[in-house]
């Protein structure tokens, strides 16, 4: 899977380069912040906030075309919504591996 969809990118930002390192810079430290307060929310069996959480990050990765971070995390989101701790716990993991493709792309 596409790591970060360039053209949706470039369509966001108006082929703005400064615009797109800044918004995909942003978007990693999201989503790195928001990896701990979802492990804390998969310990606790807290499925209702994992889901929130992972809604919220997929939408912001699947705004600039991170693809394959936004498809993990829509597959947490499943996950959580029908209780899958196991599974829940698998995606986080993947979640980790993506940002840190996301954070080598070029932009």
């Amino acid at each position: 899977m596409t790591v970060l969809d360039r053209a949706q990118l470039r369509e966001v930002t108006l082929d703005d380069e400064d615009l797109m390192r800044e918004l995909v810079t942003a978007l990693i430290a999201d989503v790195e912040r928001q990896l701990p307060l979802l492990d804390l929310a998969i310990r606790a069996t807290d499925f209702k906030e994992c889901a929130s959480l992972a809604h919220y990050s997929k939408g912001a990765c699947a705004n600039l075309g991170a693809r394959a971070a936004a498809s993990v995390l829509s597959e947490l989101e499943h996950s959580a919504r029908i209780g899958e701790l196991g599974e829940c716990q698998h995606q986080l993991g993947l979640l980790g591996v993506e940002i840190d493709r996301l954070r080598v792309e070029e932009v």
